[in-house]
């Protein structure tokens, strides 16, 4: 059973599988970086220096300010601005799949064009011959 399992694990696939899975976490964690670090900020700047990450809606009867002081305190809240970001990131993250997937496609070669078959048409019956042929297999009429 543990030598199945050594061949399941090191099969081709499999491996490329955990190396797309390890690759794509890791950018992940750069998107949401840049989403969270570099590109909100700018945004929350020209919205009146507004800070997504703080925008929820507290569900308790108590107050807060923030949404660390909410947490800290145990109170439910919607984390809509939280949500905002994440929105963000999937985009981000869905066009370079995109971008990625489309050069991919661009790069590998068009399959050649299937070979025409060389026919001509039967000048009795009109049925398709071989080019090559001196009889028609239909009519049996010599060409």
């Amino acid at each position: 059973m543990l030598k199945e399992f050594k061949e399941f694990a090191m099969k081709g696939n499999v491996m490329d599988l955990a190396i797309g899975i390890i690759i794509g976490g890791a950018f992940g964690k750069i998107v949401s970086s840049f989403v969270a670090d570099v590109i909100m900020p700018p945004i929350g700047l020209l919205l009146g220096k507004m800070d997504f990450n703080n925008l929820f809606v507290n569900l308790s009867d108590k107050t807060f300010s923030t949404l660390a002081e909410a947490k800290k305190a145990g109170a439910p809240t919607l984390n809509y601005g939280l949500f905002i970001n994440t929105i963000i990131d999937f985009v981000i993250v869905a066009f370079v799949v995109f971008l990625l997937v489309k050069q991919i496609n661009r790069l590998k070669k068009a399959a050649p064009p299937a070979p025409a078959v060389a026919t001509r048409e039967c000048p009795f019956c009109f049925t398709a011959i071989p080019v090559k042929a001196v009889r028609c297999p239909h009519c049996t009429s010599q060409l």
